[in-house]
């Protein structure tokens, strides 16, 4: 049975990767909802039987083409949405795993609708999810 991301029964659990080479992040622009358009870490939800670590280099490799180590920090949070009337109309569990670049360079795959490295220094120019680019400079500076 697929787990339903609109209006879910339980809540989901995802990762995502916060892939850094040297001093620029990974990021992806969203190619669907929740967030359309928005610019966040690269990442979805796991499989039946598979680990968080197997699932954020997978999720990686599929959306950016992209591999990379994970290097031991993660963090873990809440992503609840709710409607005008408020209904829980998603909530995830995710944890992101800094990961530091092996090799390939970003293509956006899978459903990123963009990919590209951008310098810790730039993130404000980029329209990101909630949350995510103070996550990303708090795991950055680890």
């Amino acid at each position: 049975m697929t787990p339903t991301r609109a209006y879910p029964s339980h809540p989901l659990v995802g990762v995502s990767a916060l892939c850094y080479r040297g001093s620029d992040v990974l990021l992806i622009k969203r190619g669907k909802q929740p967030y359309l358009g928005l610019w966040s870490l690269p990442g979805g939800l796991i499989e039946l039987g598979e680990s968080l670590q197997d699932a954020v280099r997978r999720e990686l490799a599929e959306e950016t083409g992209v591999i990379a180590d994970l290097d031991g920090h993660h963090e873990t949070f809440d992503s609840i949405l709710r409607d005008e009337n408020g209904r829980v109309s998603a909530h995830f569990v995710l944890t992101v795993f800094r990961a530091v670049h092996v090799e390939g360079e970003p293509i956006a795959m899978d459903d990123a609708a963009d990919a590209r490295w951008a310098p810790l220094s730039g993130l404000d120019r980029f329209e990101m999810t909630p949350g995510t680019a103070e996550r990303i400079r708090r795991l950055f500076a680890r």
